[in-house]
């Protein structure tokens, strides 16, 4: 492997991690990464701290919306070189047969759309700088000069690797 990578990060309800991670990865990335984002069973809408969270560090938001994982096994749809999984009810579902046969991953990021009160904002924030850190990991992988089983290892292993870091 080597060249342009295209990741999908994949939720439930494609309505906050995974959209973070697509836009920190569009944002970061843009040379070597495309990041795309789906869910299982999509909500439809953006969790509005979403998007603050994106936009307190100046991400940009263009484009993001709230999608199927069914629009990636349609003709024409990129073909993903990783599939991550950020939430772990995803993890656990029987998730297609992705064209191209992606590595594929789980890290674990907190659902903050779970959390309540003054505690909603700080939860968006923390799955914001976790996905940051293990976005910045994926991205300073030598990927070219690891085979796809030490390569699907080594991502697997950046939550574990994250985990052990300050956020």
């Amino acid at each position: 492997m080597q060249g342009h990578y295209n990741v999908l990060f994949v939720c439930t309800g494609n309505s906050a991690r995974s959209l973070l991670a697509e836009a920190i990865t569009n944002h970061r990335g843009a040379e070597r990464f495309s990041g795309y984002s789906a869910g299982s069973h999509p909500k439809g809408f953006i969790y509005p701290q979403t998007l603050e969270v994106l936009h307190a560090v100046n991400l940009p938001t263009d484009g993001l919306r709230s999608k199927s994982w069914s629009e990636f096994l349609l003709p024409g749809a990129p073909i993903m070189d990783f599939v991550i999984t950020v939430c772990d009810q995803v993890a656990g579902e029987a998730c297609p047969a992705w064209p191209g046969a992606p590595i594929t991953a789980h890290w674990n990021i907190p659902d903050p759309a779970k959390a309540t009160g003054e505690a909603v904002y700080k939860a968006f924030l923390l799955a914001r700088n976790l996905l940051q850190q293990r976005i910045s990991l994926l991205m300073n992988l030598r990927i070219e000069a690891l085979d796809r089983l030490a390569l699907g290892s080594r991502i697997e292993g950046l939550d574990a690797e994250a985990r052990s870091q300050p956020a």
